[in-house]
């Protein structure tokens, strides 16, 4: 009996790129009067060791954190941008 053809579910189109993707893991948070961008980082993606700022500890390879920049700053996203920080999750939320 030949198998029927059915169409997978809808995928994402060819042309989305991976900033789109990603932007939609982002969120924004306020936190002591600033406001701020947030994004998980997987474990599978975290290939590099941190240095957490809530704890100064190490956040090492393979371990699952946030990223966090200032969204308000006054000199603009790409500085903003440059002085993101790598924080563990329970830090992050402490702060």
């Amino acid at each position: 009996m030949p198998r029927s053809r059915r169409r997978s579910p809808a995928r994402p189109e060819p042309d989305d790129s991976f900033d789109r993707m990603l932007a939609g893991w982002k969120r924004s948070e306020t936190r002591r009067g600033s406001e701020w961008t947030v994004q998980p980082v997987s474990s599978a993606q975290a290939q590099k060791e941190y240095v957490c700022p809530g704890c100064a500890r190490p956040i090492v390879a393979g371990t699952a954190h946030l990223v966090a920049w200032r969204a308000d700053g006054v000199l603009g996203d790409a500085a903003d941008l440059a002085a993101r920080r790598h924080w563990h999750t329970h830090c992050w939320r402490m702060a």
